[in-house]
């Protein structure tokens, strides 16, 4: 019902500041299709999910290679490292806009410390280095997930084909091209596949750490969508705009 409902909803003038509800046909689709901003938030929504996703992905993937063997102290590391995905977006969302907000959060006084000069980036609000800070927030909190589903993976594959290799004294850069990433290509799909299509709904980080700006800079296409219909209140046209993203993804 709801899904009809809103499919719907797209094809009439369902606006709470115009009365009525006329039937307008693909009027709003158009205005969503022409709107350089709607545009722009579904640029920035593949640019930010396809470099998070391929930045986790990576730093996963190293995280459970390491953590393959045994050693003193392993459960423990391993408990800690899977706590950000336990956290809320947006309690990671405010917690970087913390350490991120001149003056007051820490970050650029260690990097000060650390370069030997003064340091006055405008984190949260200065492009490009606002982008860097959703990703780094969004990294930081799933990074864990694609390292539970890889490190599941690897501890599936075989030891003796490791063994075997060993003794025919196969190198590690071998060993991870013709052993390790061809039975884990089934796991690294699925991982990659689960947060892609989690990362394109980029909002909760976005609404706390910059909400959208400066001006519609962050704008990802959930948060367009966000601000057309219940900030500016034309549910029809973000309505519209949310099949053609249900299309899109």
């Amino acid at each position: 019902y709801p899904l009809l409902f809103s499919l719907v909803v797209s094809f009439i003038n369902y606006d709470f500041q115009i009365p009525g509800h006329a039937f307008v046909g693909l009027k709003n689709f158009e205005r969503v299709v022409f709107d350089p901003i709607a545009r722009w938030s579904i640029v920035l929504t593949a640019l930010l999910s396809g470099a998070s996703v391929a930045i986790e992905f990576l730093l996963g993937l190293a995280v459970a290679l390491t953590m393959m063997k045994s050693f003193r102290g392993r459960g423990l590391i391993m408990s800690i490292l899977i706590v950000p995905l336990f956290i809320s977006p947006v309690i990671v969302g405010q917690t970087f806009t913390l350490l991120l907000q001149r003056p007051f959060g820490p970050t650029n006084y260690i990097l000060g410390q650390l370069l030997g000069q003064e340091v006055t980036i405008s984190w949260l609000t200065e492009s490009p280095w606002v982008y860097f800070s959703i990703i780094l927030a969004d990294v930081w909190q799933w990074t864990p997930f694609m390292f539970v589903i890889l490190l599941a993976g690897l501890t599936a594959i075989p030891p003796n084909l490791f063994e075997a290799a060993e003794l025919d004294g196969v190198g590690p850069w071998q060993v991870f091209w013709s052993i390790t990433l061809p039975h884990i290509a089934p796991m690294i799909l699925l991982a990659i596949t689960f947060r892609l299509l989690d990362a394109i709904r980029l909002f909760d980080t976005i609404f706390i750490m910059t909400g959208g700006g400066p001006g519609t800079q962050t704008y990802t296409a959930s948060y367009y969508l966000y601000t057309i219909g219940f900030t500016q209140f034309h549910l029809s046209q973000a309505t519209a705009g949310s099949w053609l993203f249900l299309i899109i993804t």
